[in-house]
């Protein structure tokens, strides 16, 4: 009798061992702020598209084209589109996250009126047809009545990798130029590059 109950209670300590160790096997999850710089393996993140998004338009809006296109149009803010972006490089880049990161840039900036890009107008058309038929008359949106943009901004990003042993260097570079929509004149050209020295752990076998 006392044997079963000793085997009972060792079956149950094992259970409850066995219980906690696969809780402990779980994903351990830590909220962090957004704002925080993390980069664990060293390729394209979102802080690399928010600093890139940030320093080229602050360096396309000072230059003299902004104040060119105002003194010979009244005064008015030009009205922009952001096109394709490129990915030339060897990696995944988000190119549509990219994208938003230059439109906000541009939007917060309040220096140049920015207008959706081209598969968002044609999500917005498709909706002004449906409006057009079933929307109350008086809400009805009119067709023709869109804002044409004068400059659409094109880029590419591209990379070069550096690599021995077990240390490499990532060489990333954004090219953008804005170019007249109307005359195909490029206003401005820049460009931005960042530079990674990654240095990989050698794996021992022992």
């Amino acid at each position: 009798m006392n044997t079963i109950r000793i085997m009972s209670a060792i079956a149950v300590c094992c259970g409850l061992l066995l219980s906690t160790s696969s809780c402990r096997t779980g994903p351990r999850i830590h909220r962090e702020d957004p704002g925080k710089v993390i980069d664990y393996s060293g390729r394209w993140n979102d802080t690399d598209a928010q600093l890139v998004a940030k320093e080229m338009i602050e360096d396309c809006l000072k230059r003299p084209w902004l104040e060119n296109y105002k003194s010979t149009n009244g005064g008015k803010r030009p009205v922009m589109v952001v096109g394709n972006i490129r990915n030339k490089s060897h990696e995944h880049i988000d190119t549509e996250v990219f994208t938003k990161s230059f439109e906000r840039e541009l939007v917060n900036s309040g220096k140049v009126r920015v207008v959706a890009e081209k598969q968002m107008r044609k999500d917005i058309r498709e909706e002004r047809k449906d409006i057009q038929m079933n929307s109350d008359s008086t809400t009805i949106k009119k067709f023709g009545k869109e804002i044409g943009a004068d400059f659409i901004l094109l880029g590419v990003v591209s990379t070069i990798k550096d690599e021995v042993k077990q240390r490499y260097v990532m060489y990333y570079q954004t090219d953008l130029e804005l170019i007249n929509i109307e005359t195909n004149e490029k206003s401005w050209i820049g460009e931005k590059k960042i530079k990674k020295d990654i240095k990989r752990k050698a794996w021992r076998l022992f």
